[in-house]
């Protein structure tokens, strides 16, 4: 085991299952990522031994047949799978973030329909909130639901929608004016639906479509695509929680478990970065010595390794922050913006090192390095996180008089 990223603390069970997660990762995804990776190939043999291993209830209550883990055991096994293949853990961050936001602001009927299935990875969850003209405003969504007796018709196009193709349920974030007046704050009028469909491509029900993969620099395998809404029709049953106006506040809320997972990849990443880093440097030669013995590249390793560290203890304080039931907006922001940043740079030490060899497809930092920018921008840019950072340390830090 790495000396690198150790969580002190942690109790017998939590280090079984993260050591658990650990040894999978080495024996069944490292071997074959950057292959597939390569094919932009569903890995779906991953998927099944994450299933076997009970991992897609891992933070799911015990009474709907989970393991009702903490955040932190979560984000300590994400880590891991991020490590092997960045990938595989986007196909378990949205299935959680819906199953949280189901456990926290769900209906009984709801939890009692959903969530022992998803314990089970027989449902899967996505969640979508950005579209095509949106970025980082989410007060600016145009995708609109309009009540109809019993039903809302929901029209409208979201994007970015990690397992839109492989989900069999989508929290969607759209407008609902209904029993908001006109002047009303946009993200006091926005509501969460809890839509089911058929996975694939294509018409996966009446009046909602999936057309099909984006195509990505990086971040391959798993299934980024929009989510057209063209009439269709949704029980008022599946309004998260019942009310409407309320979806703007459990997305938000979905997001800070989505930042810590984010942060949990960026060190998973930047973990195995400095991994590949630091053996290579040991086996390259130049002027009669291993590059290792180098004082600019001891310098390099030494820089990594601790963004390594320091990224790590963030995530946790941001996990453990999020499971004392205290608010951790601050802890998450300043976790992801870290973790993202020095990722990025850790990774692109890991290629320096490599020198030409990096620029190979043969090598795995090639992969690595296409992947890292993606956690610059997933669960809001730098520039979001400073923006979420400044506004609760001047909350704070308020003068007072």
């Amino acid at each position: 085991m790495s000396r690198l990223a150790q969580t002190h603390g942690l109790t017998d069970v939590q280090q079984e299952i993260v050591s658990t997660v650990r040894d999978f990762v080495d024996k069944e995804i490292i071997p074959v990522a950057t292959e597939l990776e390569h094919r932009d190939e569903y890995p779906q043999a991953i998927v099944d031994g994450l299933k076997e291993l009970g991992l897609f209830g891992l933070m799911i209550p015990e009474e709907y047949g989970g393991l009702g883990e903490s955040l932190l055991t979560y984000a300590l096994c994400v880590e891991e799978i991020a490590r092997g293949w960045m990938s595989v853990s986007g196909i378990i961050n949205t299935h959680f973030i819906v199953a949280y936001m189901l456990k926290q602001h769900g209906t009984q009927e709801q939890k009692d329909h959903f969530l022992p299935r998803m314990a089970l990875g027989e449902v899967r969850g996505a969640f979508s909130m950005s579209e095509p003209a949106l970025g980082s405003d989410v007060s600016a969504i145009t995708s609109k639901a309009v009540k109809e007796g019993e039903e809302y018709v929901l029209n409208g196009q979201k994007m970015w929608l990690t397992n839109g193709g492989t989900s069999s349920l989508v929290a969607v974030l759209v407008r609902s004016d209904e029993g908001h007046p006109e002047g009303t704050a946009p993200h006091r009028s926005m509501t969460t639906f809890l839509v089911e469909k058929e996975p694939g491509f294509g018409e996966v029900r009446p009046g909602l479509t999936i057309p099909g993969k984006i195509d990505k620099m990086g971040y391959k395998g798993v299934d980024t695509t929009e989510l057209i809404m063209d009439g269709l029709r949704v029980p008022a049953d599946r309004v998260l929680g019942g009310v409407t106006g309320r979806g703007f506040y459990q997305m938000m809320d979905g997001v800070e478990v989505g930042r810590v997972n984010v942060a949990a990849r960026g060190c998973g990443v930047a973990r195995r970065a400095f991994e590949l880093g630091v053996r290579y440097a040991q086996q390259r030669h130049t002027f009669g010595k291993p590059i290792a013995q180098h004082q600019a590249i001891q310098f390099k390793l030494a820089e990594m390794a601790t963004k390594v560290e320091a990224a790590h203890a963030m995530m946790v304080n941001a996990a453990r922050k999020k499971d004392s039931g205290q608010r951790n907006d601050l802890e998450a922001g300043m976790a992801k913006y870290l973790a993202s940043e020095y990722c990025k740079e850790v990774v692109e030490d890991a290629f320096r090192i490599h020198g030409g060899y990096g620029f190979s497809k043969e090598y795995e930092i090639e992969r690595l390095y296409r992947e890292a920018p993606m956690l610059l921008i997933g669960e809001g840019t730098a520039e979001i996180q400073k923006m979420i950072i400044g506004r609760r340390l001047l909350e704070e830090y308020r003068l007072q008089g």
